[in-house]
């Protein structure tokens, strides 16, 4: 996607003055157009892009309407702090943009959001221990181990059940639009290392070894939110082992906020992934996360579940 979150918190570097030096104001309108990669690169442009491109009212308008809502997460963490009252002060708005396109983590690390850089929109990621797994503390069924491609560097791996069953729930005042909700799942049993090869959570050779069960009965996958929606799919677990691969549960939308001054609409979304068919076992699966996105936006495969 170009320029990165550390491009946003670095000053612009000087340049030549190619267009020659146009109003300042000019130049934000321009820039006003563009997403945040196009404008780090354009303040390398000359002295007017680069100075439009620090100001508040461009980076005012990439950002999410609830960013201060946003931000309430951040601060206290690190001595960190947005528009005045701590140890940094008070800063620009390009800085708190800079700030929340990195991953903000809570739930005591178990959760983070963090700003997709191209678009300013929310992304949420949800690490397999944040989430309510039948079984997951008998080591006989589950054992969670460290892995390298998880954003959380720990994924569960199903040896064996009878019952399969995954909960979570989310409780955030996300910004209006649209957005999907995945399981980002792997087949195959995964490596203990944490110098897993690339090939995901296991090597090429164990990739296939000891799953089970999947072929008997489809998944359900479900989404429900607190307002109504409802999103209720299935599908086998019968891609290719060796590879992570996002789950689609489903899609929500957060109406534009009209009541919460700025803060984003609340909406409470619950989610599940179950294949509770006690005629078989099931075995041979990482779950690693999962994860919410802009409708569209997605990092990895996707497979879709038939409705």
């Amino acid at each position: 996607m170009g320029a990165g979150a550390s491009d946003l918190a670095a000053p612009a570097e000087a340049a030549g003055s190619g267009l020659g030096d146009m109003p300042e104001l000019c130049a934000g309108e321009v820039l006003l157009r563009l997403g945040a990669p196009d404008i780090c690169r354009l303040a390398r442009l000359n002295r007017a892009f680069r100075s439009a491109a620090g100001a508040d009212f461009v980076w005012e308008a990439k950002l999410p309407e609830n960013y201060g809502y946003l931000m309430g997460f951040v601060r206290g963490s690190a001595g960190e702090d947005v528009e005045g009252g701590g140890k940094r002060g008070a800063v620009g708005k390009k800085e708190v943009y800079a700030r929340l396109a990195k991953a903000v983590r809570f739930d005591d690390g178990k959760r983070e959001f963090w700003l997709e850089k191209s678009t300013g929109m929310v992304c949420m990621a949800l690490s397999s221990k944040s989430l309510v797994i039948t079984g997951i503390d008998d080591r006989r069924y589950w054992v969670h181990m460290p892995n390298t491609e998880s954003r959380f560097q720990s994924v569960a791996y199903l040896q064996q059940i009878w019952w399969f069953e995954v909960v979570g729930e989310i409780d955030f005042r996300f910004p209006a639009g649209t957005y999907s909700l995945y399981f980002r799942l792997h087949l195959g049993k995964p490596s203990s290392s944490r110098h897993a090869g690339r090939r995901g959570c296991g090597s090429e050779k164990n990739a296939g070894s000891g799953i089970h069960g999947w072929d008997r009965k489809p998944v359900r996958f479900q989404l429900s939110t607190s307002d109504g929606q409802n999103a209720v799919s299935q599908r086998y677990l019968d891609d290719e082992p060796g590879s992570w691969a996002l789950y689609h549960a489903g899609d929500f939308v957060v109406a534009p906020d009209t009541e919460e001054h700025g803060q984003g609409r609340p909406v409470r979304v619950k989610f599940s992934m179950a294949q509770i068919d006690c005629t078989h076992t099931k075995g041979g699966l990482c779950v690693d996360s999962v994860l919410v996105y802009p409708r569209g936006f997605r990092t990895e495969r996707v497979v879709d579940a038939q409705r």
